[in-house]
């Protein structure tokens, strides 16, 4: 099959992000963290199915999973046509002075 310029793909674009809420005893001990969620955007630009795939603190998968539910893209293109599509997202945790 011969890729066409019309068959690119455009990928999804965040238009609302939401911040994950902080666990306080990490937050109090000051530990910073990254939990990378592997989901789908579907062709409305929703968030479905995340499965944390990487965590430096098993106490920041709930947060960045909920947070991450929250959040609204436009989706991802095809030659034009809204798909679904499969990606990996890193929510960083960390703790400022």
């Amino acid at each position: 099959m011969v890729a066409r310029a019309d068959d690119t793909l455009e990928p999804p674009v965040p238009v609302r992000t939401v911040p994950p809420k902080y666990p306080s005893e990490l937050k109090h001990d000051k530990i910073a963290g990254v939990v990378t969620v592997k989901c789908t955007i579907d062709e409305k630009g929703n968030v479905t199915e995340t499965t944390v795939t990487k965590t430096t603190n098993e106490a920041f998968s709930n947060p960045a999973t909920e947070a991450l539910s929250k959040w609204k893209f436009k989706p991802a293109k095809r030659g034009g046509v809204a798909v679904s599509i499969k990606i990996s997202i890193p929510i960083q945790f960390s703790v400022s002075d």
